[in-house]
């Protein structure tokens, strides 16, 4: 895990399924379609990769004119790629806004994550299509996106990145006081201790009860015997009256 980072360096489907990018099989069918899927990236898209943003969550209402009124704040735009049917024409929801400098491809990319247009929150990353090696899209199972309600959730990106792993084996020995011959000894020597008191407690225990069922059957004994005398006692005098 050295090389491990939040985000992804190179797209894995197997890891994208997975929290912290450690597991080692797919958890869902979509992952099982990721991994078997031979995508080709769109070579009838034009435009520098590294100057386009990837535009989601939009309002179906949304158009053109209105991502170019709120994007161009941020600098000069190239070209507006709004995704639509190829059938009905309606728009699918996200778009690619080409930048033509770097500095407001930043700049967009910091201050427009998560700002509202037509109701919508939107959702602003680079785009990964054609930069992002071995990149799979949603509808083949695999992106960064996906929804709890659907199984299908997707880590790496920048909307959802990796958890760091837990280093088990060194939580386990700081748990257990394994990290320092010091530590080691005082717990050992305090176990030690401890066990020894109460084996010295049982033991002495241990001897008392005898000399309380002693002195208990002693007791009995007396008792029975003074009763004894008693009644006797009780029938000579009976019998001097007579």
């Amino acid at each position: 895990m050295a090389d491990w980072a939040p985000i992804a360096k190179e797209y894995d489907p197997l890891k994208a399924g997975s929290i912290d990018g450690t597991d080692e099989e797919p958890h869902d069918r979509a992952i099982w379609r990721a991994m078997l899927a031979r995508y080709v990236p769109n070579k009838g898209v034009t435009g520098d990769p590294h100057l386009t943003l990837f535009v989601a969550r939009l309002n179906l209402q949304t158009t053109e004119e209105k991502l170019k009124e709120v994007f161009s704040r941020y600098g000069d735009i190239r070209k507006i790629r709004l995704v639509r049917d190829l059938v009905t024409g309606f728009s699918k929801g996200y778009a690619f806004i080409e930048y033509k400098e770097e500095r407001a491809l930043l700049k967009a990319h910091r201050d427009a994550n998560r700002l509202v247009i037509d109701q919508h929150e939107i959702f602003v990353d680079f785009e990964l299509e054609r930069t992002l090696k071995g990149w799979i899209p949603r509808r083949l199972g695999g992106g960064f996106g996906g929804k709890k309600e659907s199984g299908q959730l997707r880590f790496g990106g920048r909307d959802r990145p990796f958890r760091k792993p837990i280093n088990l084996p060194n939580v386990k020995n700081d748990f257990y006081g394994e990290g320092s011959s010091e530590k080691r000894n005082w717990s050992r020597e305090g176990t030690r201790d401890w066990r020894t008191r109460d084996r010295d407690h049982e033991r002495s225990r241990d001897k008392r009860w005898p000399e309380r069922e002693r002195s208990w059957a002693w007791g009995d004994s007396e008792r029975d015997r003074d009763s004894k005398e008693e009644r006797n006692r009780g029938r000579e005098r009976k019998d001097r009256d007579r």
